[in-house]
């Protein structure tokens, strides 16, 4: 691929191959910045009957063609570059179609190396199928027909501190060889494994697995017990993925050709933008992609030296649709229940839910429908994002440098990264947030589920555009950042949450607003109460915060503290329910009615006189 010359890219046509849908969007540049133009889709076509995935390519751009009344195709190929009023600069491309990149990842303890190669895997964009350890529980055959059975797309092993013990990295490889794995894809090529172990095994390792895999050893991912270097893992696996995997699947090496920049894994795209905004903004934030069988959450948080650690988690059994069962079943029945604020019957429930199974891409069709659909999201979120906590950790668990023959006993992982308190924006994404009918029904779902402390903003994608700008953002940044601030994000507004133990009716937080045209409004938020100030898109409010005795607003408890509150959709919520995470009254009639009261001053339903 050439060169990209970025004086020269005017026009970008950008697609993500999904595994139903096939996104196009077109950007453009509008004077002095880049904004989107319009988008299409169309059913993705990587398996039969057209198993080509070129083919949904073509329909999603030729209805983004015929949306901006110009011609962008010939035929069967992207008129490139733009000349007059005909065709694109570039054309650029994410794919999960075909289940996207899965993978297997195996270390010699399951809480230190092996977590440390599934969160390379997982920040590379993949799919982590199955965690192979030595300390795993699993007898040796069983490991070895776990990987014949799953036929991962790629593997990634790790295992052992530089200098370290050998034996537990050369178990690993032992079982793989004696596996002999085939991949997913294609027939006619060996499995791509990553060795990023102890750097004194490559030799062992090399002899067992050299000439029965596609074989590619980089830097230790753990090289001491306090240091993780995931990055040059994450970089073979996007490499391998591109020249293994997606040369294998059907159409791709034509889509390849087409590409003026390598096509990555959609998530990795996503955590790609994710981390250009939170530094160009220096924020720490959070994001979520539900579907209807998965939740992806990604986060970019501080540690302690201030440097900025991105990590990504996969939740492949909650979902809207296609896992809804799972949801419930790992939530029980009355943490789905507390949410809904109307009388249901356990057994209407359960009946709901599995109508939702037998029909997974049925929408619902009325109010209490909808209640109970975005009351099962709230706990999809929740538990998808108690997953991710436990997964983006420190490495301070490990307290003494002993090797990793005796490190069995030893829990690797420190406290999580995750610290609501420093959290400065939340993004949502998938139907039952970005489609959401009221936007505050958006905004309050992710309030339930994340329960953010002290300021947060909110905001959903729009048209979830996050993977076509992440991959734009490594040959464009400029036209990336500036299409997700302006045309991709959605802000719903900012949640201001004081934190501690309070009682009903007790004031909790002072709260002065002057508004960026001079309005003044103070306000004191009460116990248990919840509160939206109107401040519009694109306003904003300076405020002094000044929690009761007790609460903090993040400046230490009873501290004042001094904001700048961004405005949007649904404006400034003032959540006054208290610590984390708060209780609902026990009694049904009561929990209705503090639900009600909730909804009504968000606007989230219509009046209660209509229920």
């Amino acid at each position: 691929m050439a060169t990209l010359d970025r004086e020269r890219i005017n026009s970008i046509i950008a697609t993500d191959c999904g595994s139903t849908t096939t996104k196009a969007i077109l950007i453009e540049r509008r004077g002095e910045e880049f904004r989107l133009v319009t988008r299409g889709e169309a059913p993705t076509t990587v398996e039969a009957p057209a198993e080509d995935v070129t083919a949904g390519v073509l329909n999603a751009i030729s209805e983004v063609a015929e949306l901006a009344g110009r011609r962008i195709l010939d035929g069967d190929g992207i008129i490139k570059p733009k000349t007059g009023e005909e065709g694109v600069d570039i054309y650029l491309s994410t794919s999960s179609a075909g289940g996207g990149l899965q993978m297997m990842v195996g270390g010699a303890i399951k809480q230190m190396t092996a977590e440390s190669a599934q969160r390379a895997a997982l920040g590379a964009g993949a799919v982590v199928m199955d965690v192979l350890a030595v300390n795993d529980g699993r007898a040796v055959y069983q490991r070895i027909e776990r990987i014949r059975k799953l036929r991962p797309d790629m593997l990634l092993l790790s295992g052992g501190t530089d200098g370290g013990s050998l034996r537990h990295a050369v178990q690993m490889a032992e079982v793989v060889a004696a596996a002999d794995p085939r991949p997913r894809l294609g027939m006619n090529y060996q499995l791509p494994v990553i060795y990023a172990g102890n750097r004194d095994a490559r030799v062992e390792v090399e002899r067992l697995l050299g000439e029965k895999t596609a074989l590619i050893v980089c830097d230790n991912l753990r090289p001491t017990l306090e240091v993780e270097n995931l990055g040059p893992a994450r970089g073979e696996i996007q490499k391998l993925f591109l020249e293994h995997v997606m040369a294998q699947a059907p159409g791709y090496a034509r889509l390849m050709q087409w590409t003026d920049a390598p096509i990555m894994p959609t998530p990795a795209a996503v955590g790609v933008i994710m981390q250009r905004i939170a530094r160009k903004n220096d924020i720490e934030i959070v994001g979520i992609d539900i579907g209807g069988a998965t939740t992806d959450v990604f986060s970019v948080f501080n540690d302690e030296e201030k440097c900025p650690v991105f990590n990504r988690t996969v939740s492949a059994n909650y979902g809207m649709s296609y896992s809804i069962s799972n949801v419930f079943a790992d939530a029980g029945l009355e943490n789905v229940m507390r949410w809904v604020p109307f009388s249901l019957d356990d057994r209407d429930l359960r009946n709901r839910i599995k109508n939702k199974m037998i029909r997974p891409t049925s929408i619902p069709s009325t109010l209490q429908e909808l209640m109970v659909e975005q009351a099962i999201c709230r706990e999809a979120l929740r538990l998808s994002f108690e997953q991710h906590k436990a997964l983006a950790t420190t490495l301070k668990g490990v307290q003494t440098e002993r090797s990793i023959a005796d490190a069995f006993d030893q829990v690797s992982s420190g406290e999580t990264l995750v610290n609501l308190m420093r959290l400065d924006m939340i993004i949502g994404s998938g139907g039952v947030l970005s489609h959401a009918p009221r936007r505050a029904q958006a905004a309050l779902m992710m309030i339930d589920a994340f329960l953010p402390e002290g300021v947060t903003r909110l905001s959903v994608d729009s048209i979830f555009m996050m993977p076509q700008l992440g991959v734009l953002s490594e040959v464009h940044p400029e036209a990336a950042t500036q299409v997700f601030e302006k045309d991709c994000l959605i802000h719903l507004g900012t949640c201001v949450a004081p934190v501690g133990p309070l009682k009903e009716g007790k004031d909790v937080l002072g709260v002065r607003l002057v508004t960026s045209d001079g309005r003044t409004l103070e306000i004191r938020l009460k116990g248990g109460e919840l509160r939206v100030l109107p401040l519009g898109v694109g306003e904003t409010a300076r405020a002094v915060l000044s929690p009761s005795r007790g609460q903090d607003v993040g400046a230490g408890r009873g501290e004042r503290l001094e904001a700048l509150l961004h405005g949007g959709v649904v404006g400034v919520i003032l959540d006054g329910r208290g610590r984390r995470p708060f209780h609902l009254p026990a009694d049904p009639s009561r929990r209705i009615d503090r639900l009600l009261e909730w909804n009504d001053v968000m606007g989230m339903y219509p009046s209660r006189s209509s229920h």
